[in-house]
């Protein structure tokens, strides 16, 4: 996700440095980028040549790089911990009118803004998989959250080519939490040998017009995000959250979708 995000801030002209946890993640997210930028280029739909957008590129192991930054998108793995210190130390180096955003899914903005020293200038930007193709933006307000923020957040993803729309922080928020239910219970009709996945998928997208199908979208975002998700709206929003056992199962054998080659779908033959 975080390769994705700033592929798209990219294209839009902007500088953007990417911090990683060490030099080999550096070098991993660094080829990654790139590697995005080269094929928009292909394809016609970048503006400017590779070289030209690549100069604006460059990753480090150091959080104060971000020091100079106008706006941080946090886009850690989705556990509480991680963001916990992930965003606390970037808001240590950032200027105090610098803009902080979570590229969480599911985890309440208030709950993270209450451990930061300037909750205002936070908000919840939550990109979609994959992030090129992808033509929406969540932003989530939180309680803190200065109105002139999420105004300029909006601007931030128009200017990026995607469409916002803003919801109130609550658990799951709008698209997570309508997503996962979703994918739940296909999870479940599977498990329960109603259908199997292909035509569980097909009834999602040749009945309702779905550009993918529930199964095979989990498959992409990686089930143990997913499973992440769903336990977390669980916690918060009862039981028609909790994971099926196939899915906890899946996680456990590492089946995570198409990271590693199986899901749902079997990806290195698809």
């Amino acid at each position: 996700m975080g390769a994705g995000i700033a592929h798209a801030f990219l294209l839009a002209g902007s500088r953007v440095t990417v911090v990683e946890r060490d030099a080999d993640a550096a070098a991993a997210a660094s080829a990654k980028v790139l590697a995005s930028v080269a094929a928009s280029v292909d394809r016609g739909t970048a503006d400017e040549a590779a070289d030209v957008i690549s100069a604006r590129f460059s990753t480090s192991t150091d959080v104060a790089a971000f020091a100079p930054c106008s706006l941080v998108v946090e886009a850690v793995p989705e556990q509480l911990d991680l963001k916990i210190d992930a965003l606390t130390r970037v808001e240590a180096v950032l200027a105090d009118d610098a803009a902080l955003a979570s590229n969480t899914s599911s985890i309440s903005i208030d709950e993270l803004a209450a451990l930061l020293d300037r909750p205002s200038r936070f908000l919840g930007t939550h990109f979609f998989n994959p992030v090129p193709a992808s033509t929406l933006v969540e932003i989530v307000r939180g309680a803190a959250t200065d109105e002139a923020l999420v105004d300029e957040a909006r601007a931030w993803v128009h200017a990026i080519g995607k469409t916002p729309i803003v919801v109130a922080d609550a658990p799951g928020f709008a698209s997570s939490r309508l997503g996962v239910a979703l994918g739940l219970e296909a999870i479940r009709m599977l498990e329960e040998g109603v259908a199997s996945a292909e035509d569980i998928d097909r009834a999602m997208t040749l009945g309702y017009k779905h550009p993918v199908g529930p199964l095979r979208l989990t498959d992409l975002v990686g089930l143990d995000v997913r499973l992440g998700i769903a336990e977390y709206l669980a916690a918060n929003l009862g039981p028609r959250f909790e994971p099926p056992a196939l899915l906890r199962r899946m996680v456990a054998e590492g089946r995570l979708g198409r990271k590693t080659g199986e899901g749902f779908t079997s990806w290195d033959a698809s």
